[in-house]
């Protein structure tokens, strides 16, 4: 077995890790885009280092960008492969992807408008048509079942935290005919996460492909409890009247959030304020989150037996169009902002 390393060694993102089985198929291990590569990004995102045509299977560990945002030029590129998450990974990928080729449309069209007559025309990336063809490949998991996908290769997913459906990827390789045990993490979640459940225990393995981003440093403890919120939304819009802005990941900070102000609710400490989720994606997100709570935690299941939905409470509001988000600048009402952290930039 041959092991290639095609992002996310020597930096962070733009995961892909290439397994070539002697006499047997070609396993991809995420398909992750390059990102804050400075003006290289584009070039880097170009070039795989490998025929997609080649690949048989891609195993995918979890939705974010840096993970799963090439997989549309794979198969624009010849991959006719099947592809392999949970059905969280899966559903969350789909909005990712639909919102990444918008973006990357939307760019280009914004530089060709630039453009001199000797310049060549900007091309996205990939398209939506790409990105359809990409959702037919898709095929889901049952996580902690092991599953049979040829004669040599054998998978067990298993929970890892991080966001919605996010697993390690336990592989059981045959290769003449010895096994080869070899785990991908993925992206490892945290204990104790208010939301999902913990990362599981794997069995032994012979090789571990493991995510090390945060793996020499300690991160001080930040208080984002249901009370340390309530005394700011207290603050800032019951003392001083005012708009609280918050930016959140669209995936993961945002339903915490929407969690937490839930659980205030529940305990008759929310503020009567306003609450609005104010980006497109963090809406789709929480939609399929909300899809999936065989990914919630024993607290969070426990807690739906009589709260049908723990991220919907008195006085949320979903912002549907660009109307109604440029109508909340205006506002003189005091109220809170969930918005995409991109609007810190």
């Amino acid at each position: 077995m041959k092991i290639t390393f095609h992002g996310a060694a020597g930096t962070v993102t733009g995961s892909k890790h290439l397994l070539r089985l002697k006499n047997g198929p070609t396993v991809l291990l995420d398909c992750g885009m390059f990102q804050g590569m400075g003006s290289d990004t584009s070039l880097m995102n170009e070039e795989l280092g490998f025929n997609p045509s080649e690949v048989d299977y891609i195993f995918l560990s979890h939705a974010h960008i840096d993970h799963s945002g090439l997989l549309p030029l794979l198969v624009k590129q010849g991959f006719k492969g099947r592809i392999f998450g949970s059905s969280g990974t899966l559903d969350m990928t789909e909005i990712l992807l639909r919102d990444s080729a918008f973006i990357q449309s939307a760019d280009a069209r914004f530089l060709n408008k630039k453009r001199q007559p000797n310049q060549q025309q900007e091309e996205p990336l990939y398209t939506i048509e790409d990105v359809e063809d990409t959702l037919a490949c898709f095929e889901s998991l049952q996580v902690d079942k092991p599953t049979r996908i040829d004669s040599a290769v054998a998978v067990t997913l298993y929970d890892v935290g991080h966001i919605l459906g996010a697993t390690t990827v336990y592989l059981e390789l045959k290769e003449e005919g010895r096994t080869v045990r070899l785990v991908y993490s993925g992206d490892v979640g945290r204990y104790g996460d208010p939301i999902l459940k913990s990362p599981a225990v794997f069995p032994q393995a012979d090789y571990i492909i493991i995510e090390s981003t945060y793996g020499d440093r300690l991160h001080e403890k930040v208080d984002t409890t249901p009370e340390h919120i309530r005394e700011i939304i207290e603050e800032v819009c019951v003392g001083k009247r005012g708009k609280l802005i918050i930016p959140a990941f669209s995936v993961g900070r945002t339903q915490e959030l929407l969690y937490a102000l839930n659980e205030l609710e529940l305990d008759y400490r929310l503020p009567d304020v306003a609450y609005y989720v104010d980006s497109p994606l963090s809406t789709k997100a929480t939609h399929v989150v909300k899809r999936h709570p065989e990914c919630f935690n024993k607290s969070v299941q426990k807690l739906m037996k009589y709260d049908k939905d723990p991220f919907d409470f008195k006085g949320l509001h979903y912002v549907e169009d660009k109307r109604a988000s440029q109508a909340l600048n205006s506002t003189e009402q005091p109220c809170v902002i969930i918005s995409a952290s991109g609007m810190a930039e």
